[in-house]
This record gives C-alpha cells, structure tokens and sequence, in this order.
C-alpha cells in the first residue's frame, strides 16, 4: 500500500454518480460504511492505495454544490439519511476545487445543462485542451498529489464516426486549431488534457473519450494509461455472465430484447435521439461477441422522469433447445443507477493508480470487467473471462487476452 496521494479528478463532478462516489469516499476513510460492491476489497490487498490517501476534485457544466447534490440524493433514497450533513466539510472541501468545464462540440442537448460562469468559453478545441491541463496542473500542485486519474462521468455524447477519425496523433492533433475540422467532442479533449497533464484517464461513459488509435499513440507517448468505455452495471453485467451460459450449453438464442427506463438527468439526455445512439450501440454490440452470431436484438432506452435515480432493465431471451424446443428465460433488474457506478468508479481510480505506479501505458483492456466496450487488443468480453484477465494482471503481468 503506498502512502502517496492520488488526485482523483471527476468530470461531471456534482452529478450523481460522482457526487456519491465523493460521499462513499468520505464514509469509507471514517470507516462507516462496509465495502459492499467494491471489487479491490477482494482482490489484491495492500496493492492499492488507502481510502485516505484519495483527494477529490473535478469539473463540471453546472453549479451548485455537491451538498445540494447530495441532499437531492437523499430525497431519492440514493444516500442515507442524514449523509449530506454527516459530510459535509468533505464535501465542501471536495467542492472548492470544482472547476468550469468545457462543452465545445457536445451538442445541443449538453450545452443546455451548461450554467453561467460554469462552462468555459473556448474558441477552439486546442484551447479546451490547454485549459482542461492547466486546472489538473492547478489541482496537482496545490494539494501535492504524486499520481493523477481523471474520471470522465459527464453526459452521453452523440456519437463521432470513428471510421473518419485520423488514425495518427500528428494527423489528429493538427485539427484542434479550428473547431470545423476538429471530429473530437469534450470527453475526447478531457481526455487530452489529462494526457497531456501526465494523468491516467477511465472512461466510465459511453462517449469516446481516449478511445481511438490517435489518442492511445499520445498516451503511450506520455507513458500514461487509459481505460474504457461505458461503466458495466447492470442489465449488460448480466448478459456478459448469462450468454456464456448459453454458448457453453450450445442452446441457441433467437432473439434478446431489452427495455431500460431511467428517469436520472442521464435519462434526459439520452431522451435526445443522437445522444441516445452512442448508449444503445454499446449496449448492443456485446451479444454477437459472446455468443458468436448475431441473434435478433432490440435494445430500447426511454426515460421515465419519475423513476428518478432508479433504473429498471426488463429482459426477454427466447431461445432452442433440443430438438429446437422453445423456451423462453426473462429477468428484470432494478437498482440505483448511482450507487450501482460509484463503488466501481472508486475501484477503477485505483485500479488506474496502480498502472501509473507500474509505469504502464496505452489502452488497459485487463480492466475489461467494468466495461461494456472495452479498450485494447481484443479483450475478452465473458465476464468469467474478464475477471480471470484481471487477476493475472494484479499478480503482476499483462496477459494475453
């Protein structure tokens, strides 16, 4: 375990998932909350850093504080009762090193979530990129962090066509001067700016943040690493364990349709037909992948204002079994979408901690557990899979996936 501090910068910081990942962070170093749903708990001990020696700090689009978030979380049974005031001053100290994010080239459905004095005004992505490494050189310096990891938990983004995206830093970087040219949308310019920084970057939204060949060549450049995409939580956590099953028992799968309502400002934002696209694709593509060939699929995303925090994935699977006899399996899932991310996003700040004091660089694909699109050289995508990759890279090598 090192004694060192490390920063763990959140972009999105007072939204839900960063804001209960900053109250459980604080609850964790009093040594009031259990470790429920913390994978580095079980694996690796003394690997990591301690809870206390985690410094939080971020940016985001909107005001407000992270007690007001917090307090908004309570009302929606997210947080215990009482855990706004119970931690207050860390939220508070937590909250003076917020910075104003940056929104150029998100779309119109961000850009309204953006409030006055909160959104940087830049003219150019180039600028965005200088700003964003200054505020995490800002926020090193003035809490002696040795180690950096940006979290990138803002708003899905609408989708950049990768296939038009230059395949080499040089040529990328070169389109940053001038906003018509440049594909790249913010989590992609955090992204850049915690590169340049020295920081290591995760990845916990569906968005392309450092995921591009471009991006990984400048990271592998400044020797730090990068994790990603789309957190792993719930109604895809299940099909990453139950379609192994199925492949494993040769049943064949027909058809699997999945409804998910969400009603959280997430929901909000994927109510808007391109933000949504980015989400649905990373969901879908996962199937075909386990299984080995595509069956019919549907996955729908609606937002149910009432729902709040509250997700609810409804599942249903129509498969062959012998003799091609139909059956049928369906599942529900229900679960707070916040408290279901943030002990993960925790983990994975360790997690990315440990690989900069490993001196590793590039694309992490062994952190392929915690996500439905991950990064890397073909990772595997069986849950069981991921987990065993996992391990072995804790006890010391990066294995072959």
């Amino acid at each position: 375990m090192t004694d060192s501090k490390t920063g763990v910068w959140f972009v999105g910081a007072r939204g839900s998932v960063a804001t209960t990942a900053t109250v459980g962070l604080a609850a964790l170093v009093r040594g009031e909350a259990p470790p429920i749903g913390l994978v580095t708990e079980s694996l690796g001990e003394g690997a990591f850093a301690a809870w206390d020696r985690l410094v939080v700090g971020g940016h985001d689009i909107r005001g407000g504080s992270l007690a007001d978030s917090a307090a908004e979380l309570e009302r929606g049974r997210v947080l215990p009762p009482g855990y706004a005031e119970r931690f207050a001053d860390e939220l508070a100290d937590a909250d003076a090193r917020i910075r104003p994010g940056v929104t150029l080239g998100s779309g119109a459905a961000i850009e309204r979530l953006g409030e006055r004095g909160w959104v940087e005004p830049c003219d150019t992505p180039a600028e965005a990129v200088r700003r964003v490494a200054a505020d995490l050189a800002a926020f090193r310096e003035a809490t002696a962090v040795e180690r950096l990891v940006v979290v990138l938990l803002g708003s899905t983004e609408p989708p950049v066509d990768r296939d038009t995206l230059p395949p080499r830093w040089e040529e990328l970087s070169a389109t940053l001067g001038d906003p018509a040219r440049c594909p790249l949308r913010p989590s992609s310019l955090y992204a850049i700016g915690a590169i340049e920084a020295g920081a290591a970057v995760v990845n916990f939204t569906p968005s392309l943040g450092a995921g591009c060949p471009a991006i990984d060549e400048l990271a592998r450049r400044r020797g730090v690493p990068h994790a990603g995409a789309d957190g792993k939580t719930g109604e895809t956590l299940l099909k990453a364990t139950l379609a192994p099953m199925f492949a494993a028992r040769n049943l064949k799968v027909d058809s699997w349709v999945g409804h998910n309502l969400l009603g959280n400002r997430d929901g909000a934002i994927l109510a808007d037909a391109q933000n949504k696209q980015a989400k649905v694709e990373s969901k879908e593509r996962l199937l075909a992948e386990l299984l080995g060939y595509a069956p019919q699929s549907l996955v729908s995303i609606e937002p149910i204002e009432s729902l709040g925090d509250w997700k609810t994935a409804w599942d249903h699977i129509h498969f062959r079994g012998f003799l091609g006899v139909p059956m049928t399996l369906q599942f529900t899932w229900q679960g707070s979408d916040s408290a279901l991310a943030a002990p993960l996003v925790l983990d994975l700040a360790r997690l990315a901690d440990l690989a900069l004091r490993r001196g590793e660089s590039g694309a992490l694909g062994e952190l392929a557990a915690f996500f439905k699109s991950p990064v890397g050289d073909r990772p595997p995508h069986a849950l069981a899979d991921q987990m065993r990759v996992l391990k072995e890279w804790l006890a010391g090598g990066r294995p072959e996936a």
